[in-house]
């Protein structure tokens, strides 16, 4: 493919940043085969531990170089781990030929037993100056907010003593923002900054659900490899997984661009995908004691569970509103009111549910509509936009995917469609274009560099402040949104089927009624023809044909009313 035709995000997703076959310098790794403790791989700095060549560990069991308490500990521990978790810490114990007390940590994955293993600082106790029951307490009543976010930044900083805590929420499209942060003295900040969702590409938010803390003590180290790389059966070790794993050059490149030395990052998860991250940078190589990042880690999972407490609760208000409003649709629809005659009433509900600027409603040949709605010529697209993706939620926040221009029709951009069939019958939802100055980290286009098999992303060297106006773009419609609108559509949809069943049956009753008012008017017509012998030929003629006329509709209108019967 030839890298003018890639996008930048195609090029960051094709890197294989769990198959790194290194770890971190930091610590050492050892997999074994389970239950029997064979040693399978091991990383190339253990003879540091151990006082062995890696080769000569291969192939031995690991009982021969621990002590058996520390297996009877990872082994407690594996009962309760499922296969593909991340890296538990299991004990903090001496181990290796010098009695080094180091932190362990272990999971199962492609049936092995991965032990990682990480010395503990000369000096550093590893409690911090604070605890997660302290960090908890000073956030507890307060829900998330700027002003909440703000103070998680202060206290992870407080317990880890980074230079800078940002907190990184992504957006709809990927792209990520600083909503708060807490620096030292005398550095630039970054509050309000975007960056582009190449930066953090889809496998890296992978990982990042994965493994909910993530260090990088020095990004200048070097990458210990694992040796061997690859399983007996040829297949690359699969890291994903490892706290240890060797991350991207391309990453070491970016945060040495920034000018940061050592970083660490936690995960803010909700609803199963990746909200955030409490990102942490440092001017210098620091590494943060296991035991102060095991409190970091418990901070973020609250926060976590406090933004997904969050969110839950304003869906479930929303949700709420949408079944009372399809409760009250259900209940005038039965009493024999069409749709089109209820539903407009309602607009006002589906437009403040939905966020909208505006929403409007086609059934058949009645139309009415409510705030701010396309007209001519953009009418005409959207009807045809919307019956081309009837049968689900269709919705976009940029002009240009539903017009064939890039302009705003009446001043909108965004269009959410709940269509329900090729006719482009539906609701339809409209927000205004949202003319935006973006503030981005640097220029937000990475570019290429040249290598010797093709090219390779090249992480961006100046992150000055780049400003871009954004035109043709309302605000992004959100997961609830999407959620909502998908509940109010099952709720029409519905109706609306209803509704049209409604129809054929009363056009069916108005047929059979005209039916018998016909055959009624032929039966007193044979009558009266009793009383008009005295008609001469002419009269009787015209008299005959007319009665032709009416039976020949009457049989036209029985052959129509036996099909809908």
């Amino acid at each position: 493919m030839n890298v003018a035709d890639t996008t930048e995000a195609e090029i960051c997703a094709r890197e294989p940043i769990h198959l790194s076959g290194a770890i971190q310098p930091h610590g050492y790794l050892v997999s074994c085969s389970w239950p029997d403790w064979t040693v399978r791989h091991v990383s190339a700095n253990v003879g540091e531990l151990f006082d062995e060549m890696p080769s000569a560990m291969l192939g031995t069991s690991l009982r021969e170089h621990v002590d058996a308490s520390i297996l009877e500990a990872i082994a407690d521990a594996l009962r309760f781990i499922e296969p593909g978790l991340a890296a538990q810490r299991v004990a903090t114990t001496n181990i290796g030929g010098r009695g080094t007390l180091c932190d362990i940590s272990t999971h199962l994955h492609q049936g092995l037993v991965h032990i990682e293993i990480e010395p503990q600082q000369a000096g550093a106790d590893g409690t911090g100056p604070l605890t997660a029951n302290a960090m908890i307490g000073r956030i507890a009543a307060q829900d998330p907010s700027p002003a909440f976010f703000r103070q998680v930044a202060g206290l992870v900083r407080e317990l880890t003593g980074y230079d800078r805590v940002m907190i990184y929420r992504f957006r709809p499209d990927d792209a990520g923002e600083v909503i708060a942060e807490d620096h030292a003295d005398g550095m630039e900040p970054y509050l309000g900054l975007r960056y582009p969702a190449s930066d953090i590409p889809a496998q890296a938010r992978h990982l990042y659900l994965m493994n909910r803390l993530r260090v990088i003590p020095d990004a200048g180290y070097a990458p210990v490899p694992i040796e061997p790389s690859r399983h007996a059966g040829g297949a690359a070790l699969d890291l994903s997984h490892h706290a240890l794993r060797s991350v991207s050059p391309v990453h070491l490149e970016y945060l040495r661009n920034m000018g940061v030395a050592a970083s660490m990052s936690i995960s803010i998860v909700a609803g199963g995908r990746l909200w955030g991250l409490i990102a942490c940078h440092h001017r210098e190589p620091r590494l943060v004691p296991p035991g102060i990042r095991a409190t970091a880690d418990l901070f973020g999972m609250y926060v976590s569970m406090r933004v997904a407490a969050n969110e839950q609760a304003t869906a479930m208000a929303l949700y709420d509103q949408s079944q009372q409003l399809g409760d009250v649709l259900r209940d005038t629809t039965q009493k024999g009111r069409a749709l089109a005659d209820v539903l407009p009433t309602y607009l006002r509900v589906i437009v403040k549910l939905l966020d909208a600027d505006g929403a409007m409603m086609i059934l058949g040949n009645r139309q009415m509509s409510i705030g701010v709605v396309p007209g001519g010529e953009a009418f005409s697209e959207l009807c045809a936009w919307g019956a081309a993706r009837a049968g689900a939620v269709a919705y976009t926040h940029r002009v240009e995917d539903w017009r064939c221009q890039s302009r705003p029709a009446d001043g909108l951009a965004g269009v959410l469609s709940m269509a329900f069939g090729r006719d482009g019958d539906g609701v339809y939802c409209f927000r205004k274009e949202q003319v935006e100055e973006v503030t981005w980290a640097g220029h937000p286009h990475k570019a290429t560099a040249p290598t010797d098999d093709g090219h390779r992303i090249a992480p961006r060297r100046s992150f000055a402040a780049w400003r871009e106006t954004v035109r043709g773009q309302s605000v992004q419609w959100s997961d609830s949104d999407r959620r909502i609108a998908e509940r109010l559509y099952d709720i029409l949809i519905d109706l609306h089927r209803r509704s049209s069943v409604n129809a054929e049956e009363q056009a069916a009753l108005r047929l059979r009624q005209h039916v018998r008012d016909e055959s009624e008017r032929l039966s007193r017509l044979a009558a009266m023809l009793g009383d008009m012998q005295h008609l001469d030929d002419e009269q009787t003629r015209r008299l005959a044909e007319r009665i032709g006329e009416l039976e020949q509709h009457l049989r036209g209108i029985t052959g129509a009313s036996d099909g809908t019967d």
